[in-house]
């Protein structure tokens, strides 16, 4: 249950509340592959930090808004609003740019997002420009940590039902083109974005550079093998041609 909330920089701001859903993971998820996204030049909403005061929830008459702003106090995420943004219109896809569709797929299938289906599409249109949203639901191999780099090669069979992959037809020419730009040092950065009271404790990591660690490793190595979430992808758009 995300809000729109105004911040002390009078900017309107969707807000991604902690205590909400998978709690801090979703937020992690939502930052790093947002993040990862927008070094990659994909329309994506600028992404902030947000510190949440729980007096906030004194005047919420609704209980269960209450307890989640409650459970939320301290540091959150927020993307930037996109006031008359509309819903993405599944008609217009064919119009997107097969490289840009290609690259969204490719993107997609990387951080493992299974949430860019035709029934929730995830993306906005606002100024005649596609904005991509949403990304709470990837990275899903760090709910399971404990074999976390067994899952860095999986073909990641759900991009079939990606709302773009019938007209990703340059899926070979995003894959040179995007994983590239991905480096260590790059990743290190965005890792380093995440908060220390995100990274939950877990006998596997220490400590949470460690916790931050894994997660470069991880997709330094699903960066290694793309081609078999690529190949996965092209497979799976032959079948619905």
């Amino acid at each position: 249950m995300p809000a729109i909330v105004e911040a002390d920089d009078d900017g309107l701001y969707v807000l991604k509340f902690r205590g909400a859903g998978q709690g801090p993971r979703a937020l992690i998820a939502e930052l790093v592959a947002g993040e990862i996204g927008r070094a990659l030049g994909l329309p994506i909403p600028e992404i902030v930090f947000i510190e949440l005061d729980a007096t906030l929830g004194r005047a919420e008459p609704d209980f269960e808004i209450q307890a989640l702003i409650k459970a939320s106090a301290g540091l959150n995420l927020a993307l930037d609003y996109l006031p008359g943004a509309l819903a993405f219109d599944q008609r217009e896809a064919r119009t997107i740019d097969p490289l840009l569709a290609s690259s969204i797929v490719w993107f997609d299938a990387f951080t493992t997002n299974v949430d860019r289906t035709p029934r929730n599409t995830n993306m906005l249109c606002w100024h005649q420009r596609l904005m991509l949203i949403d990304h709470g639901a990837a990275l899903y191999f760090h709910h399971t940590p404990t074999d976390y780099m067994e899952r860095s090669r999986t073909p990641f069979s759900p991009i079939k039902d990606h709302v773009l992959l019938p007209f990703a037809s340059a899926l070979s020419e995003a894959d040179a083109l995007l994983k590239d730009q991905l480096t260590r040092a790059l990743l290190r950065d965005i890792m380093s974005m995440v908060p220390d009271s995100w990274l939950e404790n877990h006998e596997r990591f220490p400590d949470h550079e460690t916790n931050r660690a894994a997660y470069v490793a991880y997709l330094l190595d699903r960066l290694a093998y793309s081609h078999l979430f690529v190949e996965e992808a092209v497979h799976a758009r032959a079948k619905l041609l």
